[in-house]
């Protein structure tokens, strides 16, 4: 597939230590689009040089709005195609081209499975959401997804759902859904979920709101 379809979406808060390795071995399969959420060190003026499209945040907004920024800027690009992966280093962007390959044969969403999960509130919505929807991993930031299942709910989270409304809604409006199992390399630096009490809050919230609101 010709990668000017494909964009390659990097929400990144102050990872200048691996933005740019991230950029460089995701570049070849498509259009890399760093969000830069605010950072306070280099990451926006290392991404651009890198080959990055780059789009910052003056502040914090947090990682939904950092992927609605980013699916912004692909429909503004007319990609087709969007892949999702963290900026820590964590995702093997290797990877990147078989989730392309799910897309080409028919599905509309690609979820990534991680090999393990840190957080009892993890397991939670995980268990909630393949009871519910056959989704085993909810909350892996290795996503892809064919730009029309984003058009067809007009924003990426409206609830800060740590990046999973699109996704549920893409499983009761019934797209077609894929999932590949994905080893989870050593993360470089800070979680994006927070602390441990914070992170199991923020998590457990989203589920809930999941339920109510999508």
């Amino acid at each position: 597939m010709d990668r000017s379809r494909i964009g390659i979406v990097i929400p990144a808060l102050n990872e200048s230590n691996t933005i740019v390795k991230v950029i460089k071995t995701t570049i070849k399969y498509g259009i890399p689009i760093v969000v830069d959420d605010g950072s306070t060190d280099d990451t926006a003026s290392l991404a651009l040089q890198a080959g990055a499209v780059v789009v910052s945040h003056k502040r914090n907004l947090g990682y939904d709005a950092a992927l609605n920024s980013g699916f912004k800027k692909a429909v503004d690009l007319e990609n087709e195609i969007v892949v999702t992966l963290d900026a820590d280093g964590q995702h093997d962007p290797s990877l990147i081209e078989k989730f392309i390959s799910e897309i080409e044969y028919g599905a509309e969403i690609v979820i990534g499975i991680r090999s393990k999960r840190q957080r009892l509130a993890e397991h939670i919505f995980a268990y909630y959401t393949n009871h519910y929807f056959g989704i085993k991993d909810p909350l892996c930031g290795m996503k892809a997804y064919r730009l029309l299942v984003y058009k067809a709910l007009d924003h990426f989270d409206s609830f800060e759902s740590i990046g999973t409304e699109l996704t549920i809604f893409a499983a009761k409006n019934g797209f077609r859904m894929s999932q590949i199992n994905i080893n989870v390399l050593d993360r470089q630096g800070s979680s994006r979920f927070g602390k441990i009490f914070s992170a199991n809050y923020r998590i457990l919230r989203a589920m809930i709101l999941s339920v109510l609101k999508v």
